[in-house]
């Protein structure tokens, strides 16, 4: 029977990089994954797909430059669902071959097959083709990730009526979609397809969406997809999912009706732990299969095993997974290491796209932290004319009390490239006077910053540095 020092249970961002870690530190490494090729959600059906779809969404419909040469420009005349899956495929293959060498260069061993806890320190591994075999192992890490939640009254048929995972797969692109759930997933691929022209209505039962997202932002945001055609409908419940054969047929609380080519049911993950036998190590989860950790050392109630990534639940960030999992990784192999940083970016691949970092206006007035706002619009910014950008807005929150930059929420293009300056500044507690010193490239959208800067310096109090001595 094999024995490892660390075994790890998925191969997402959080298993890839203790796995990477471990096999650095010389140790013996274990990587297990269900399907038939690593990666994990991550790689095959979430972040990577998703946001290489809208690149190709937008490369093809020729999106951004519609400003400049009208609503109807195109790149490409009829696009079908061919053309999104080319360079999808293209980047799977190329992510997973970047995946197995990391793995093969740093010695990591990896098994495919669904893995299960028969003892403390043992697992069982069942591959596809019938195989079992027993594998032992002194540290273990839950990097299992999320599954798509499929609730009994949604008619789910793989073709006109799907979740996330099942979307990418699309034979064809429907004239017509329901998205239903205004969480991250839903939104992306809700404003992704709106750009295509495909008629678009989003459902979310609730009477606010990604309410996480400063308000402001969210505003403006909400602003811009109504208007590039995106049916946002708030605040009622769906009574009815009906599967009519060649489209669907959708009924809400408030009596409302909605008829479309395809449903996209995208309202909330599950962690994906109910296959792994979790009750002979005495672990459980909660309602929706997440796993309760140390957030300093991952560590479960069960000091030998370890979880990370979406199984843990919030953030549930490939960016945070990572770092989540080289931090399990060196505290599971006894080795120091540097933590996380305080303040990490969201980042949402919609159309527009969304990135904060940092507290919300709303955060400020609960912690009741005196703070002004400096503003900026990518359309004052030259680089914003050179582009066509029509909209777009980066937010900046300063305290009034230390001048320190306590949160930046950025909405349009570019934003989730723009928020690391922010990430910075907040991480080495820098104030706004950084902004209004500094010198950006010019013409560039990071400018925003230093507008945003000035426009938050100018109403706040003068330091006494800078006051006019009268001459007595």
């Amino acid at each position: 029977m094999a024995h490892y020092d660390l075994i790890i249970i998925g191969s997402g961002p959080a298993g890839r990089a203790a796995a990477i870690q471990a096999g650095k530190l010389k140790r013996k490494v274990l990587v297990v994954d269900r399907k038939d090729r690593l990666g994990g959600v991550s790689v095959h059906t979430g972040t990577i797909p998703s946001k290489t779809l809208r690149e190709t969404v937008l490369n093809l419909s020729g999106y951004r430059e519609r400003s400049f040469y009208g609503r109807s420009y195109r790149v490409k005349d009829n696009i079908d669902a061919g053309d999104l899956k080319a360079r999808l495929h293209m980047t799977l293959d190329h992510e997973v071959d970047v995946l197995e060498h990391q793995f093969n260069r740093n010695h990591v061993d990896t098994l495919l097959g669904m893995a299960k806890f028969v003892g403390p320190n043992e697992i069982e591994v069942a591959t596809e083709a019938g195989d079992t075999s027993r594998i032992t192992g002194d540290k273990f890490l839950i990097a299992t990730g999320t599954k798509t939640y499929r609730p009994d009254y949604v008619p789910f048929n793989g073709r006109t009526v799907v979740d996330s995972d099942e979307f990418l797969e699309m034979s064809e692109i429907p004239r017509s979609l329901v998205v239903v759930g205004a969480g991250v997933i839903g939104v992306e691929y809700a404003t992704m397809f709106s750009a295509l022209d495909v008629t678009v209505t989003l459902i979310e039962p609730r009477d606010s969406f990604l309410d996480f997202i400063d308000s402001a932002l969210i505003s403006d945001f909400t602003h811009q997809i109504k208007e590039n055609g995106v049916d946002l409908r708030l605040g009622s419940a769906i009574t009815q999912i009906e599967d009519a054969g060649t489209h669907v047929e959708v009924s809400l609380e408030n009596g409302r009706h909605v008829r479309a080519d395809m449903l996209l049911f995208a309202a909330g993950r599950m962690g994906a732990t109910d296959r792994l036998g979790l009750e002979v190590v005495g672990l459980e989860t909660d309602h929706r299969g997440r796993l309760e950790v140390d957030r300093k050392s991952y560590q479960t109630k069960v000091p030998h095993i370890y979880a990370a990534g979406d199984v843990i639940g919030h953030p549930s960030l490939a960016s945070t997974s990572l770092q989540q999992g080289r931090v399990a990784g060196c505290h599971a192999l006894d080795t120091p290491t540097l933590g996380e940083s305080p303040w990490f970016p969201y980042g949402i691949y919609s159309v527009p796209e969304i990135s904060t970092c940092g507290m919300s206006e709303e955060e400020m007035q609960e912690r009741e932290i005196p703070f002004e706002i400096g503003v900026a619009r990518f359309r004052e910014t030259s680089r914003g004319q050179i582009m066509g950008l029509e909209h777009g807005m980066l937010k900046m929150l300063v305290s009034l009390k230390t001048r320190r930059v306590l949160g930046v929420q950025i909405v349009g293009e570019g934003a989730t490239e723009l928020i690391h300056i922010a990430q910075a500044v907040l991480n080495l507690k820098g104030t706004v006077d950084y902004f209004v010193k500094n010198t950006f490239n010019y013409p560039t959208l990071a400018e925003a910053y230093k507008i945003a800067g000035l426009d938050a310096f100018n109403r706040m109090p003068i330091p006494d540095e800078f006051k006019v001595k009268k001459k007595p």
